[in-house]
């Protein structure tokens, strides 16, 4: 391996992202920081390197990178190239909990979605008037 590589292409390899697109898409728009602070794709990532990345929702990791490589390999061999922090591993745990106590929109819906036959009776209606 080399002694760094380019951020888009180790965070495809980590398997943080499906395509090497749309990891540059995620650090072009901001969602993805070296160190607190934005950086392009093409940046050099090294051994040692704190990322914060951020999904969708109030989903965050904070990693440290333990490993280079360019090559996508099984998702048990990418989770060697990194070590999520202890503090990033709580926060999602916790929001998780939060997610899973929270009530399902579908819920407050009193009667719910019409079924198919409750579909078929309203289209009968319809076509008699």
């Amino acid at each position: 391996m080399s002694e760094d590589l380019r951020i888009d292409k180790w965070l495809w390899a980590a398997r943080f992202y499906r395509t090497r697109g749309l990891a540059r898409e995620a650090i072009e728009a901001g969602r993805v920081l070296v160190g607190g602070e934005r950086v392009k794709p093409s940046r050099q990532v090294r051994q040692g390197d704190r990322l914060r990345l951020r999904g969708a929702g109030e989903v965050e990791r904070t990693v440290v990178v333990l490993a280079l490589s360019d090559r996508r390999g099984p998702a048990p061999v990418a989770q060697g190239l990194y070590e999520e922090t202890a503090e990033s591993v709580r926060a999602r745990v916790q929001a998780q909990a939060r997610r899973a106590l929270a009530a399902e929109p579908a819920d407050s819906i009193e009667h719910g979605r019409p079924t198919k036959r409750d579909r078929r009776r309203i289209e009968r209606l319809r076509d008699a008037h």
